[in-house]
């Protein structure tokens, strides 16, 4: 596999496949060969008989990506819930092989490829007689991980929080992207400065709301991959 980041988020609707789109659209300005993966997605529209990704078909579409939507995820569930309840709702057995073994097949065909998180770091993926959180498909994925919030109110205690989880379990966090950024205003920007000071991770960017454009704050776009 070349190089990979997986975008987790401090809970559900905070972004997280919007700063894929972007992140998508300004690798493919650079010319940059990048691939999309998510493993799960749930809240899916349910057209002529099919299940339409809508994550998958705006992070696609927004990045000018040469793939197929329906290719581009493993589990696709109508109910906009956790995964492990979707899963059960509809008699579904998640296999974490199968995601792991999409994951590697899909990851071989790019140079770098973004991989999405459904709802937060600890979103249950499997929760009967096994216990599978979004945490631990990280850890077995092997990945390092960008975490996606919201810029206004309330972020630091979420992105805490969420930081120390991804510490706990072992996971490389390379920085932090905050969604729908306020320039110039005071508690947007004190925000930003607590998040570093607090975690000691890099805010390695800024989107504005409804921007399409990523500011790095002078980081390069390899600097939030890992791998080879």
């Amino acid at each position: 596999m070349g190089k990979k980041i997986f975008i987790t988020g401090t809970g559900t609707d905070i972004g997280k496949t919007y700063v894929s789109g972007v992140l998508a659209r300004t690798m493919k300005a650079k010319n940059l060969n990048c691939g999309y993966y998510k493993p799960v997605l749930s809240g899916a529209v349910l057209k002529d008989g099919v299940l339409h990704p809508g994550d998958c078909e705006f992070v696609i579409q927004t990045g000018g990506l040469e793939q197929n939507a329906q290719d581009a995820v493993s589990y696709v569930f109508e109910e906009a819930v956790s995964p492990h309840l979707a899963a059960k709702h509809t008699g579904i057995k998640i296999d974490k092989n199968k995601i792991l073994s999409d994951y590697k097949r899909i990851g071989k065909e790019f140079e770098y490829l973004i991989v999405e998180g459904a709802g937060g770091i600890t979103c249950p993926i499997v929760l009967d007689d096994e216990t599978y959180l979004m945490s631990d498909l990280i850890k077995d994925m092997e990945i390092d991980c960008l975490i996606a919030a919201d810029g206004g109110l309330g972020t630091i205690n979420s992105l805490l929080l969420t930081y120390e989880w991804a510490k706990k379990c072992g996971i490389n966090v390379k920085g932090v992207i905050l969604n729908r950024y306020i320039y110039g205003n005071t508690m947007y920007e004190d925000n930003l400065k607590s998040i570093e000071k607090l975690c000691g991770i890099p805010v390695t960017g800024l989107i504005k709301e409804s921007s399409l454009d990523i500011d790095l704050r002078g980081y390069e776009l390899s600097d939030l991959f890992s791998g080879e």
